[in-house]
């Protein structure tokens, strides 16, 4: 009998022994929390920040400006790739009145306008330029409009109002051109002063200058005088880099050859590095026209030369009325487009846009096409570059 409760005993322990390591193992094998299934994630308090697309750095377009003379018929210009065109001129009087070369130049300016605004391109009136309606330089009247108070105020308030009722975009001086310091000087308070005004009303403010260079010598003509000061106060300075074929002893190869650019776009470019000045503000002109080498024949349009042969467009020199004519063809207008764009100017200025030739044969298309290309390429580059 005790046998039998010894061994009942012993199967009764092994039995608790069993159940207490089974439910031991049980519990040591759950999974710790450290490899449990992932519970969804709260939501963050904070509101993800939404990327919108990268902003293109603004790329300053380039200018293509075209003066246009009075006389012009305003339907026969081609308004397509000018951003501007400048109407020339008004004429000022020494006691700071305007003229106009009559009423047809009256109505011919209202019709450019009208124009250029059909094709988004802006209208600006030039003041000034070489001779005056009443014969001689128009610089025997301007310096006298801009040396006394009174009629400098009346000039700039003439064309201040002018710009007003004919809904021009702006206005461009053209005084040629100041022979002194106190001219410069002179010059410099007018233009400050009509700045100011013009600004006030968002409209723009341009200068035509003298190249400054001396075509056979490459050195810097003294007689003519800026404050450089000035071209902080105006929106473009318009550089007529031709005519050069007067300096020295009369030499119509010097008009407007590649290597006097060069020097006259390496002048303007330092003058504006040396005093801060943005060269965004420089343009560079260049002829429509061809220079005879007898100064007794007159000058002879780029169209004219294209309508004597479509072949002439390729060249800078051509045979024609028993003289030799100097010109910049195709080749060279986009050679210098291409010097003043790598040169940081802000575009190119034509004078003058009714010497052009129609069609693809145009000077005025070669130049908008290097300007085009250049803009393409500034906003790829811009768009690599935010990378």
């Amino acid at each position: 009998m005790k046998n039998i409760y010894q061994i009942l005993m012993m199967i009764a322990i092994i039995f608790a022994g069993g159940f207490a390591a089974g439910t031991i193992f049980t519990k040591n094998s759950e999974q710790p929390d450290s490899i449990k299934l992932a519970k969804t994630a709260a939501q963050s308090g904070k509101n993800p920040v939404q990327k919108s697309a990268p902003e293109l750095p603004d790329a300053s377009p380039k200018v293509l400006i075209g003066y246009v003379q009075d006389y012009r018929d305003p339907d026969a210009v081609d308004y397509s790739s000018l951003t501007h065109v400048i109407f020339s001129f008004a004429h000022p009087e020494k006691n700071g009145s305007l003229s106009f070369n009559g009423d047809t130049a009256l109505n011919n300016l209202r019709r450019i306008v009208s124009n250029a605004h059909k094709h988004d391109t802006k209208a600006i009136l030039a003041v000034g330029g070489w001779f005056h309606i009443k014969g001689g330089e128009s610089y025997e009247y301007f310096k006298l409009a801009i040396a006394r108070p009174a009629s400098r105020n009346k000039l700039v308030n003439e064309l201040v109002s002018l710009t007003d009722r004919e809904k021009l975009d702006g206005i461009d001086i053209d005084f040629e051109h100041p022979r002194s310091q106190k001219e410069a000087e002179f010059l410099e308070v007018f233009i400050h002063d009509l700045s100011q005004k013009l600004h006030a009303k968002d409209k723009e403010l341009s200068v035509a200058v003298h190249s400054k260079i001396h075509s056979v010598t490459g050195t810097e003509a003294g007689n003519i005088i800026y404050k450089p000061s000035m071209f902080r106060e105006v929106d473009y300075v318009n550089i007529m880099a031709y005519d050069g074929q007067w300096d020295g002893g009369y030499n119509a190869a010097n008009l407007s050859p590649y290597p006097f650019t060069e020097n006259i776009v390496n002048y303007w470019a330092n003058l504006f590095d040396t005093h801060n000045i943005s060269k965004e503000k420089l343009v560079l002109g260049v002829p429509f026209y061809a220079q005879p080498e007898n100064p007794s024949i007159k000058q002879v349009s780029y169209e004219a030369i294209i309508n004597l042969n479509p072949e002439n467009a390729w060249r800078d020199k051509i045979n024609m009325n028993g003289t030799t004519y100097y010109y910049n063809g195709e080749s060279t207008m986009q050679k210098k487009t291409n010097l003043a764009l790598t040169s940081g100017f802000g575009g190119m200025m034509i004078w003058e846009v009714g010497h052009d030739a129609k069609g693809s044969y145009s000077l005025t298309g070669a130049i908008a096409e290097v300007l085009k290309d250049s803009d393409t390429k500034l906003k790829y580059y811009s768009i690599k570059n935010l990378d």
